[in-house]
């Protein structure tokens, strides 16, 4: 019997590096390549130990399968073909190559002049091809092994108007935790940690959404200034999580699905922030690491007139085709890859416009936005754009199709405003916390397809927001020129830290007005992660480069941030238990003759509603929203028996008299919140006539009483909200 032979042609399928059983089989699209060595190193990825050449080429695939190899082999490729940057091709065989279907990484990127393709400094710039080998500079991918017992397979499908997101980053949220074992600290391990997921879980939220976990790199003008890309908008890889999230080494690919697995248990959804819009290597004078050697001119949008530039819609010197079948394909496959394999739950797309966008601009019907739509994988998963880019018609909030969520930056600086106490603002805020029908109302979308969030990573913490004028960004060693000056924010009297009474009483008034608007108006809102207890960043609003202090979560909370905290659970609890403050239809206040109701009324201090006049008055900064529980809740024409709730809206800077106002079926209102008194050991209540001495400043929420079920709902509720003693008591 002829022994089998070690090297023979293998599959163009899968794409990527896959083990059988029996060996590995390796598969690398490239269109324009004349030939492709798989190079394998030990498993420090320091030695190189042979380069096996790829022998068949079969719709555009390079292939080969090399018997024996098993799981941890590392490995990278050299790719052959022409150097020709003003045709679009950047070929170097000099540069070894990441493989962009690798699913581990083993060492990290260091810069050093031989990892570009082109000679620096070279009288030619990038169109001079350079010679060094890459190999003693570049990370190395990593065949990995599957296999892995779920405890808890099935994806936890929190229903979309249930959601509400908890944005976070793995490193920064357990690096000062005192919970967490110093070795698990900053990790997947760290975070999985069951002190960690019960804070997270204590809140209320549902969905735990990640700032980029794919292998990127850090920025060489990061390093030299001795920051670093904190963020991760910087990928590389997206199959791969980066190595430095990994408490017992790269490649262990368990240790992510085991915090996954334990967040399921938790009943709490993962999802992942994701980048494909564009590659950490940069314009045309950045790095050859992966895409560019392999086939430059498939993978990004080239100058169609001088291929040698790149389409630089993202601001970051380059823009993946999309518009290429495989790059779309490779787009896919990594999302499949990760609901399939890893488990999670959605994506968050940075600068999601640019994966729509077509030669000729944004387009609804882009080849992106159809593949995601049919798929039957995708399209039962969350799918939520940040519908902007810095390209042609990049600002596209409310113009993705159906079956999308997307960030509404415009629910962010109307909030911002309305609380800081500018004119003219109230009218817009009406439309804001009805989820926005204005933008999201069409096609048969749902209120939910709004994404609310008055902070976020990008911009100022919660507590920054009302304790600074002006952004504190010199850490980041750009003279502060750096991060958005529009910030619609307010310090209530004093820059920064203060021991002022009164500014800190006004300043945790603000704090609470801000997140009962979020978690009180329609569609899906989204806290960032230590805002519950006021977490600063000293007043840096873009933080993307201090991997520090500034940017850790701080859990040394004090008496203020477990005040917050409670308040926090307070609205969570609220929102989950009254169907009427997340309806699956947009509040329009139009009369249904048919139910003799409208869904909402807008109330003036008066108790009456407000008329045209009002809303036009610059100078109002008082009104109340009643949401009729009784107006239908679906499709179907018959009454619901939600409960009836009024909120309040005071930004002005003094006692406004309200007047309560009559509703047909009660006269009585119980008044749930008021961020004035948020500790509060009986709940007061009022009927259709009485005067409310609304503070300054401040948010409430009345819920109207009555009888049957909803009744029942209502008094166990009203025990929640009461505090057992007052502080000091």
């Amino acid at each position: 019997m002829t022994d089998q032979p070690r090297i023979t042609e293998g599959s163009p399928f899968p794409l990527g590096a896959t083990w059988d059983g029996e060996g590995v089989n390796f598969a690398l699209f490239s269109a324009h390549a004349t030939r492709v060595e798989v190079c394998l190193f030990d498993r420090t990825g320091q030695k190189q130990i042979e380069c096996i050449e790829l022998p068949e080429f079969t719709d555009e695939v390079w292939h080969v399968h090399v018997r024996d190899l098993e799981p941890g082999t590392v490995y990278a490729y050299r790719v052959h073909g022409p150097y020709e940057p003003e045709n679009g091709h950047r070929f170097n065989p000099h540069k070894l190559l990441l493989d962009p279907y690798a699913k581990a990484y083993v060492g990290e990127l260091k810069w050093d002049p031989a990892v570009f393709g082109y000679t620096i400094g070279g009288e030619d710039g990038d169109l001079g091809l350079d010679g060094r080998d890459s190999a003693p500079f570049m990370p190395k991918c990593q065949v990995v092994d599957q296999r892995f017992s779920w405890e808890h397979p099935t994806r936890v499908r929190v229903p979309w108007e249930q959601t509400i997101f908890y944005e976070t980053h793995v490193r920064g949220y357990t690096k000062r935790h005192p919970a967490v074992p110093e070795s698990m600290r900053g990790t997947f391990e760290g975070l999985g940690q069951k002190a960690v997921i019960d804070h997270i879980k204590a809140l209320g939220v549902t969905s735990v959404e990640l700032l980029p976990i794919h292998a990127f790199v850090n920025d060489s003008h990061l390093l030299d200034k001795g920051l670093t890309n904190y963020w991760g908008y910087n990928t590389i890889g997206f199959f791969a999580a980066d190595p430095r999230y990994f408490a017992r080494g790269p490649g262990v690919i368990t240790e992510l699905k085991q915090m996954i697995d334990r967040f399921h248990e938790a009943n709490l959804e993962v999802i992942l922030d994701v980048v494909y819009n564009h590659t950490a290597e940069g314009s045309e004078l950045g790095p050859t690491l992966s895409f560019r050697g392999i086939d430059n001119a498939s993978y990004y949008r080239l100058l169609p007139d001088q291929k040698r530039y790149y389409i630089n819609d993202t601001g970051t010197g380059n823009t993946l085709n999309l518009s290429h079948p495989r790059v779309l394909q490779m787009v896919m496959d990594s999302l499949r890859y990760w609901v399939t394999e890893m488990n999670v739950d959605g994506f968050r797309f940075d600068l999601a416009t640019i994966l729509a966008r077509e030669p000729g601009g944004f387009d609804y019907e882009s080849g992106f936005l159809k593949a995601c739509r049919q798929d039957p994988i995708l399209s039962s998963v969350k799918l939520i754009a940040e519908p902007w880019d810095c390209g042609p018609g990049g600002y596209q909030v409310g113009g993705f199709p159906p079956g999308w969520a997307e960030w509404n930056d415009r629910f962010r600086d109307c909030v911002r405003a309305y609380w800081k106490g500018d004119e003219g603002v109230a009218a817009e805020l009406a439309a804001r916390i009805t989820a926005s029908g204005d933008k999201f109302n069409h096609n048969g979308r749902s209120p939910w397809a709004s994404v609310n969030f008055i902070t976020a990573h990008d911009g100022f913490t919660l507590h920054d927001l009302v304790s600074y004028n002006d952004k504190h960004n010199e850490a980041n060693g750009e003279e502060n020129r750096d991060g958005h000056s529009d910030n619609r924010s307010w310090n209530c009297g004093a820059e920064g830290p203060t021991d002022e009474a009164e500014i800190r009483a006004l300043r945790e008034r603000q704090k609470r007005n801000l997140l009962a608007t979020l978690l009180f108006s329609q569609g899906t809102p989204m806290l960032l992660a230590g805002d519950e207890f006021g977490r600063t960043q000293q007043g840096n609003n873009n933080a993307y480069c201090q991997d520090n202090d500034i940017s850790w979560v701080d859990w040394d909370i004090g008496e203020e941030g477990h005040a917050l905290i409670e308040f926090t659970r307070k609205l969570t609890t609220l929102r989950h238990t009254l169907p009427v403050l997340r309806r699956g239809r947009f509040l329009t206040g139009e009369f249904d003759e048919f139910m003799d109701v409208a869904d909402v009324r807008w109330i003036s201090p008066a108790g009456v509603d407000i008329s045209d006049e009002q809303w036009c008055d610059p100078a109002m900064r008082c009104f109340g929203l009643i949401i009729d529980g009784r107006a239908r809740a679906t499709g179907i024409r018959r009454p619901a028996s939600d409960a009836t709730l009024m909120l309040v809206f005071n930004a002005y800077h003094d006692v406004v008299e309200f007047t309560v106002p009559e509703i047909p079926g009660s006269d009585q209102w119980t008044c749930m919140i008021d961020t004035n008194a948020p500790i509060r050991t009986e709940l007061p209540s009022f009927g259709s006539g009485d005067v409310y001495q609304v503070t300054g400043r401040s948010l409430l929420l009345f819920t109207l009483q009555t009888k049957g079920q909803t009744g029942e709902v209502l008094e166990n509720l009203q025990e929640a909200m009461v505090d057992e003693e007052a502080p000091g008591a």
